[in-house]
């Protein structure tokens, strides 16, 4: 579900609300009672966090035919594989 910004416009209270895309905006103030307009965002980012994201999903296949020297596929220290 998304979150939405509000702000009341008689007391000036900002506050989010967690809201299915369905649902109809709010109308009344948690605090006063006052009209609120919902505040337009700019969206979420999509943040990776955490090792190996580029690693295990898309970092390059070494190309075939060239042999490697060291231990084989995954040799870090060879000029042959992708870093």
């Amino acid at each position: 579900m998304p979150t939405y910004d509000y702000q009341c416009d008689k007391c000036a209270y900002h506050f989010e609300k967690f809201e299915k895309m369905s649902d109809d905006p709010l109308k009344k103030c948690p605090k006063c009672g006052g009209k609120v307009h919902r505040l337009i965002g700019g969206g979420s980012g999509v943040i990776f966090k955490g090792s190996g994201f580029y690693e295990t999903d898309y970092k390059k296949k070494p190309k075939s035919g060239k042999s490697c020297p060291g231990s084989g596929s995954g040799c870090k220290g060879c000029p042959s594989s992708d870093k």
